[in-house]
């Protein structure tokens, strides 16, 4: 799909509403949700965990990625990611766009009481935003050079667990940043993995990508041997799933034109 066109991913099912905040949810990530379990219980006891979070895309139909991400931030915090070794980056023009019913404000689900609909972006800390959210940015923060990036960067050891969460729009190959003609090749990205490893900059690392192709990323090019758990929204030869899109996108009976999620990322977030 074009990176920053309007969302034309395969959209979800329509969401089953109930009762004000009821919802149901179809379990599409179980694997992956196996895969973070482990990964954070391990982390959570040994008080060694480090993310980075990134939303790749900008613009108002774009919205589902930025949401995505401060939810994905909340969700580590809730299970005891400290707030300082978790990295965000995202364009964050989202929630202050004009086209916002509602200000300053991100929903990754359609609410249908306002009072008991979750903002996302309040307390979602952003490390990067606007111009700052490109491919070589994102990989000096992974090889931890704080120079490069101009901020904070993973410092993690020998002994800790990395989790990666990237989404956006990608192809096969390749995944997109917000300028245009900014993108990151498959290879790449794995050298930086294997490097990363090389360095003792983890023990085990997991990344969730959310993207078409995304599968085309790590397929044939993760080395077997490398502690990588890379976990695909989609095969190398399809879109993934936009959620909460068209009419389903209101909140407290207010339409956002928009998607508010995607498929993938919601489900492994709130099961």
């Amino acid at each position: 799909q074009a990176h920053g066109s309007r969302p034309s991913e395969r959209r979800a099912p329509a969401v089953a509403r109930g009762a004000c905040g009821a919802f149901s949810f179809r379990a599409m990530a179980q694997r992956a949700l196996a895969v973070l379990g482990s990964f954070v219980s391990v982390a959570v006891a040994t008080q060694k965990h480090w993310a980075v979070l990134v939303a790749g895309s900008k613009d108002w139909w774009n919205y589902r990625h930025q949401a995505d991400v401060c939810h994905a931030y909340h969700v580590l915090i809730e299970r005891r990611f400290h707030p300082e070794r978790i990295i965000t980056m995202l364009y964050d023009d989202v929630a202050t766009s004009r086209m916002n019913p509602f200000p300053g404000k991100l929903f990754n689900f359609p609410w249908p009481c306002l009072e008991e609909a979750v903002d996302v972006r309040a307390g979602c800390q952003v490390d990067y935003s606007g111009a700052q959210v490109t491919s070589e940015t994102f990989l000096a923060v992974l090889r931890g050079d704080a120079a490069a990036a101009g901020g904070k960067v993973l410092a993690s050891g020998a002994d800790d667990h990395v989790f990666v969460n990237f989404v956006d729009h990608g192809d096969v190959g390749i995944i997109a940043f917000p300028q245009d003609e900014d993108v990151l090749h498959a290879k790449k990205l794995v050298e930086t993995l294997v490097d990363m490893h090389r360095r003792g900059m983890y023990q085990q690392l997991a990344f969730y990508l959310e993207t078409c192709n995304s599968g085309s990323i790590f397929q044939g090019l993760l080395p077997d041997d490398l502690p990588v758990y890379a976990v695909a929204a989609a095969s190398a030869n399809e879109s993934s799933w936009a959620a909460f899109c068209g009419s389903a996108s209101r909140v407290a009976g207010r339409p956002l034109d928009t998607c508010l999620g995607d498929l993938f990322s919601v489900n492994w977030m709130t099961e």
